[in-house]
């Protein structure tokens, strides 16, 4: 069902709180944080201005990583604010909490046109709880509300579902920003009925992500090109050995079951046919996680089924690029979600590179891309891609969890539109 969005009423003159996604990253320079990467906060820009040049008064709420209820100095939003402000063009005020009574008042200074961001939602166990007491603060003296955090619509927390019911309990209207229509118009209708071929490309870990995504997609796609750890799976589902690559044993069957599926279908389901790999050896140090850090030695190209013993599968390789290259280059319609391998690595990046291109070729072509979220819009904007292809969604988990067909708790909680002939509210 479509919902209503902010085109469909004038919010002129009301406090209208905002759920937006400002979980940017950011890191501390000369004493201070600074945001590093404002792509998240440009993206709001058309909603807020389009608010804000109707003459509502906006009150921003967001989250920032998992402070876990506590107060983090290195999690505030402060920053975030100067950035916006910077972004935005115009004053935007920030309060250092987000319920009580000076919350009140700001919201209550408003005037038209004017915008105010509150502190993180997440110095609050009771946002993720989705505390009903909480959510009725958050609400506080809004008179409307707007969703255009599409990466937190599959989470049920009081900023993104609690304040929506009880500001439509108090009569006010609940609609999705512009950011969100889009998300759910290419995710959603371009994809029910899309141009063919239709082509599909699965990368990342594991099996047991996608595999809800993946047995819808068999159903609707022409092609799907399955590459990353997630391949391995399916080797070994097709008996090959898969030396010390990621793999999910338990879920061989699963594979399994998808790929009878896919052949009874008559579709192409592609895997690796060669593969780059290399042994893991782990060292002294640690990575960003606090675990083990590994280093990779001996790095080749692998040109058969079976995996070395001692090593590791971790990108496609070049005849595997140029196979998924080929079919790319004939679809209408692309959805990718999920890097090819390692991408982080340089050594194991290229299939994922040579997606990206194939992808963004295909795009220039005339064929319509859409990029589900994640890992996949991060190899897109670090080969400077990004403005390549058609749409890149900005939920990660949300964009699986709506491909496969779930209801996201953030967007059922919007004004459905009405049927055609009937005016909304």
């Amino acid at each position: 069902m479509a919902k209503l969005t902010i085109k469909d009423v004038n919010l002129s003159g009301q406090r209208v709180l905002v759920r937006v996604d400002y979980n940017v990253p950011m890191e501390e320079r000369e004493g201070r944080m600074v945001v590093t990467d404002a792509t998240r906060i440009q993206e709001t820009l058309p909603t807020l201005k389009h608010l804000l040049q109707q003459g509502a008064r906006l009150i921003l709420t967001a989250h920032l990583g998992r402070p876990k209820g506590k107060r983090e100095p290195a999690m505030s939003l402060a920053p975030v604010a100067v950035k916006l402000q910077e972004l935005l063009g115009q004053p935007v005020r920030f309060v250092d909490d987000c319920i009580g009574p000076k919350v009140e008042q700001a919201a209550r200074d408003l005037k038209d046109g004017e915008a105010l961001l509150l502190e993180n939602v997440r110095y609050y166990a009771q946002e993720e709880a989705n505390d009903a007491a909480f959510a009725e603060q958050l609400a506080g003296a809004a008179q409307a509300y707007v969703n255009d955090a599409f990466g937190s619509a599959h989470r049920a927390h009081a900023s993104t579902e609690g304040v929506a019911r009880i500001i439509a309990r108090r009569g006010g209207v609940c609609v999705a920003g512009l950011l969100m229509e889009k998300e759910l118009r290419f995710l959603g209708e371009e994809l029910e009925q899309p141009a063919r071929p239709f082509v599909v490309i699965l990368g990342g870990a594991k099996v047991s992500d996608k595999i809800t995504v993946i047995d819808r997609l068999i159903e609707q796609a022409d092609s799907i090109l399955i590459g990353g750890a997630m391949a391995y799976t399916f080797r070994l589902a097709q008996g090959a050995r898969t030396g010390r690559s990621l793999v999910e044993p338990d879920k061989a069957e699963v594979a399994r079951a998808a790929l009878a599926k896919a052949k009874a279908r008559n579709m192409q389901f592609l895997l690796p046919s060669d593969d780059i790999v290399a042994v893991p050896v782990t060292t002294d140090r640690v990575d960003k996680k606090g675990k083990p850090a590994i280093d990779y030695q001996n790095v080749r190209t692998n040109t058969q089924v079976h995996c070395p013993d001692d090593a590791a599968g971790l990108d496609i390789g070049p005849a595997t690029v140029q196979a998924y290259a080929n079919v790319v280059a004939g679809a209408k319609t692309i959805l990718w979600n999920g890097p090819m391998g390692l991408f982080e690595d340089k050594r194991f990046a290229e299939g994922t590179n040579a997606i990206a291109r194939a992808v963004a070729t295909a795009t220039q072509r005339g064929a319509k891309s859409i990029i589900g979220g994640g890992d996949s819009v991060k190899a897109l904007n670090k080969a400077k891609l990004g403005d390549q292809v058609t749409f890149m969604s900005t939920g990660g988990g949300a964009s699986l969890e709506f491909l496969e067909g779930q209801v996201l708790p953030g967007v059922a909680a919007l004004a459905d539109a009405p049927a055609p002939g009937r005016q909304a509210p």
